[in-house]
């Protein structure tokens, strides 16, 4: 197995990382490189619109867009990059990128038709920087990730896509693999879901001792001191 293949997880490792919630994570991913205390994740606030949906893990489609003016819309390059979204190997989450500033969210790109074409492509949600609209109509489990909820689409289209684009704080590059749910986003490096979920569990184990404790009648800080260092000895 070449180390291109062996980077590639599984489709049962990536069945267990859709088990976690995006803090746990995030959180493997700090013990896995500190760099992720402040970096690879959604920083700025987004509206979960069905947080009831399980977390979309999948690999990266990236794009931009602009509302707030008429640009050059046309079918041809609509469609090109819908041929785009088919070419990121499945599973698909979307990230775009809103280039309008201040006024980011000013027109909606996602509401019923674009949430059932780009389920219908494979792709789970979407993470935007941008505005969602039709919730009532949305296509059933496709998930929005996104900064405001909109009435009208104004001029929402396409600008460019395929590149490395900032969404809420967060760089992502096309066939990135991404972790959303109702918290957020991160990007999870290439070649590290096994680490992530060895270092999720350990975590997971260490939180368990630490409420099992709290819980227990008798409850004092010398306890907590000593199940403190007994976590401490976990590998």
């Amino acid at each position: 197995m070449t180390a291109a293949a062996a980077a590639v997880p599984s489709a049962s490792e990536l069945a267990e990382l859709a088990k976690l919630d995006t803090p746990s994570v995030c959180n493997a991913l700090e013990m896995i490189d500190a760099r992720y205390r402040t970096q690879f994740w959604t920083q700025e606030p987004l509206h979960c619109a069905f947080p009831e949906l399980p977390a979309m893990v999948g690999y990266a489609c990236t794009a931009t867009l602009r509302s707030t003016q008429p640009g050059k819309p046309g079918r041809d390059k609509r469609l090109a990059y819908y041929e785009y979204l088919v070419s990121v190997p499945a599973p698909r989450v979307v990230l775009i990128q809103d280039l309008d500033g201040a006024r980011a969210g000013f027109g909606a790109f996602w509401g019923e038709v674009n949430s059932t074409i780009h389920k219908a492509l494979g792709c789970l949600g979407v993470v935007t920087n941008g505005g969602v609209r039709d919730l009532h109509a949305v296509a059933p489990g496709f998930q929005f990730l996104a900064a405001r909820v909109t009435p009208s689409h104004a001029y929402a289209d396409v600008v460019d896509f395929g590149g490395e684009i900032n969404v809420s704080g967060m760089v992502v590059r096309s066939g990135d693999l991404v972790h959303a749910d109702r918290h957020g986003a991160a990007v999870v490096p290439a070649g590290t879901v096994g680490e992530v979920l060895k270092a999720a569990a350990l975590i997971a184990r260490r939180e368990a001792k630490i409420m099992e404790t709290c819980r227990k009648p008798g409850f004092t800080v010398d306890k907590l001191r000593q199940v403190f260092t007994e976590v401490d000895q976990y590998h």
